[in-house]
C-alpha cells in the first residue's frame, strides 16, 4: 500500500475513486498539513529558546523552516531505526547530501528528498502521524 493510500485509508477517503490529478492535489494538501503540524511540534520544542532570544513570530518561522528537515532527520536517527547511510539508501540520495541536511548545511532539500524523509519518519513515529491525521481530519471537518 502506498503512503498516499495509507493516509487516505486513515482519513476515510477512497483514493481509487479519484482521478490522477485529484490524487496529486490530495497528496499535496496532506503533505502540507502534515508538515504544518510537525512545525507546530517543533515550535513547542523550541519555544523557550525563542523566548530567551526574544524572537518575533517572523524570526521563529524562519528558524523553524531552516531547521525543519534537519530536525526530522535527527529524530529518525535518534530512534536508531535508520543510520545516515540507511536514510541515503531509502531516499536514493548520496549520503553526503543527507549529512548536509542533518547538519543544517543544506536548509533547502528538494521536494522529492523531503517527501522521502517524511515517509521514513512516518514509519519510525507512526503514533505521531496517527495523532496528526486525527487532528487534520478534525480540522477538515470543522
Amino acid at each position: 500500500m502506498s503512503a498516499l493510500e495509507l493516509l487516505c485509508h486513515i482519513i476515510g477517503v477512497n483514493s481509487q475513486k479519484l482521478s490522477r490529478e485529484e490524487n496529486l492535489i490530495l497528496e499535496a494538501e496532506l503533505f502540507y498539513q502534515i508538515c504544518d503540524e510537525l512545525k507546530k511540534i517543533l515550535w513547542e520544542r523550541f519555544k523557550e529558546y525563542f523566548r530567551l532570544l526574544k524572537f518575533d513570530c517572523e524570526m521563529e518561522d524562519t528558524v523553524i523552516e531552516a531547521n525543519f528537515m534537519r530536525c526530522i532527520i535527527n529524530d529518525i536517527l535518534a530512534s536508531e531505526a535508520y543510520t545516515l547511510s540507511g536514510i541515503a539508501c531509502y531516499t536514493q540520495t548520496p549520503e553526503d547530501i543527507i549529512y548536509e541536511v542533518a547538519a543544517g548545511c543544506n536548509t533547502s532539500p528538494s521536494f522529492y528528498l523531503s517527501r522521502k524523509i517524511i515517509e521514513i519518519h512516518r514509519t519510525v513515529r507512526p503514533e505521531l502521524y496517527k495523532e496528526i491525521m486525527k487532528k487534520i481530519t478534525g480540522d477538515l471537518d470543522g
